[in-house]
């Protein structure tokens, strides 16, 4: 019989436990949960199998002999059912053909009964390490191709060494930048460079959230707050606990809302919707907008107070008409995402092609170029050329060195507007005044476009009367 542990584990799992024996489940679950793991205990084959596809375990460990299916071909019907769980096999008879098949079935380890407790836990804290490596090796693979950050000019370079100068502060961070611009892969990037990189990355687009419903999903709420909210939500501060909070479009919070998000920051608590207390919350907030937030404190649509909290360090991003540099690695990289992810064969892009590309505009930004390679890869039967891209791109858009391009007057801030206004409104003609088809096309969310229609006064009504006429 297994004694008291005496090796408690770094890693504590839920652990499936197979065995016909039921003294042996007994003192196996006892072990284990004593040493703080929890256990579930089986004593045939099948009913662990429908386990295992019910529910997720850490690990099992199953006995070799049982009646009816044994240890072995459990581990047949794992491996052809893709289950990829680590298994240790425990066997009182056991013998080098039956180590050596458990082994090539997919086993980590095989142990003799009797089991000393101490070996036990050592050999299933180690498989839990093994797991956990490889669990964020691949964490990590993911995150490297989906959140990278590609750039080969100076522009992004002095915008990457800002990043690494920063990270590893706990200063509150601005991204300023066009739409598409990447904002939210820079405020990632601060995040993984950071010493929260360990802890949770949580994102709340401000524009994108309904006014009456930004309080829940930033504070969360209880049960019963309010018509509709049937169980408990835990908001984005405290899923970011230990973390950072990435909150994209600040610029368009209500002013209510600003107040206590304020508050919040000062006090580092929240108090959910219809909570009686407050909760310690240890979050890093990184912010970003594409508006002016020095004009919109002049208007009063934006509190200086919550300003002066949130610009403690502001990084501008370039747009991608002021980085064409980059384009070429960026058609590389997006030309290889869309290629795996669909399983087509790779087609080239001519120089002419790229060329193209570097004169275009890019009102969407790096966003608009991934939905572009996206189209001329659908599209090409063999190498993308010029007349390729030509016909992909949106006609009479201005290009980057403003061939087409109206003549602009006033700030700065009033010719981004003017030129947005004229790109949404080309893009509305373009596709008939459906708001799904240019939004997908300018790479915005379709809420954020009705947003912008409204802030740059298009009128949506007029122009489908228009049409219509």
């Amino acid at each position: 019989m297994l004694g008291p542990p005496n090796l408690v584990p770094s890693n504590l799992a839920h652990l499936l436990i197979v065995d016909d024996d039921a003294n042996t489940l007994a003192s196996l679950a006892r072990a284990f949960r004593l040493a703080g793991h929890e256990a579930t205990v089986c004593d045939n084959a099948g009913r662990a199998l429908d386990l295992v596809k019910s529910q997720p375990f850490d690990m099992m460990l199953s006995d070799v002999v049982m009646p009816g299916k044994d240890g072995l071909a459990l581990l047949q019907d794992l491996r052809n059912l893709g289950i990829a769980l680590p298994v240790v096999m425990i066997s009182g008879q056991a013998n080098i053909e039956m180590a050596v098949r458990a082994t090539r079935l997919g086993a980590i380890d095989f142990l003799e009964k009797p089991l000393s407790t101490d070996k036990l836990l050592l050999t299933v804290d180690n498989v839990l390490k093994l797991k956990r490596l490889e669990d964020e090796n691949r964490e990590l693979r993911q995150r490297v191709g989906k959140h990278e950050i590609v750039h080969s000019g100076e522009a992004m370079r002095r915008v990457m060494a800002q990043v690494d100068r920063v990270a590893a502060s706990e200063a509150r961070v601005c991204i300023l930048g066009e739409t598409g611009t990447g904002k939210e892969l820079i405020a990632r990037a601060f995040h993984d460079r950071s010493g929260r990189h360990g802890g949770p990355f949580v994102t709340l687009n401000c524009a994108a959230v309904p006014g009456e419903l930004i309080e829940s999903e930033l504070f969360g709420h209880e049960k019963g707050s309010f018509t509709g909210a049937a169980a408990r939500h835990i908001g984005k501060f405290e899923q970011a606990h230990h973390g950072t909070l990435f909150l994209d479009e600040i610029g368009d919070m209500p002013l209510v809302m600003q107040a206590k998000l304020l508050r919040v920051l000062e006090e580092r608590q929240v108090e959910r919707v219809g909570g009686d207390r407050a909760i310690p919350v240890d979050v890093r907030v990184i912010v970003a907008t594409h508006r002016n937030l020095d004009e919109l404190v002049k208007k009063g649509a934006f509190r200086q107070d919550l300003y002066h909290r949130i610009y403690v360090f502001p990084l501008v991003l370039p747009a991608l008409r002021e980085r064409a540099e980059d384009i070429p690695a960026l058609v590389a990289h997006f030309a290889a995402q869309v290629t795996e992810q669909n399983g087509w064969k790779a087609k080239p892009f001519e120089p002419d092609a790229i060329q193209e590309l570097q004169r275009y505009a890019w009102p969407g930004n790096v966003r608009e170029l991934r939905n572009v390679v996206e189209r001329l890869l659908l599209l090409a039967d063999g190498p993308v050329d010029r007349a390729a891209v030509r016909l992909a791109l949106p006609q009479g858009i201005p290009d980057a060195q403003g061939g087409a391009a109206p003549q602009a007057a006033g700030t700065l801030a009033q010719r981004t507007d003017s030129f947005e206004r004229e790109q949404i409104l080309a893009e509305l003609k373009r596709h008939t005044q459906s708001m799904t088809k240019t939004a997908k096309a300018l790479g915005l969310e379709r809420s954020h476009l009705y947003k912008k229609c409204q802030a740059l006064g298009i009128d949506l009504r007029a122009l489908r009367k228009g049409l219509d006429a």
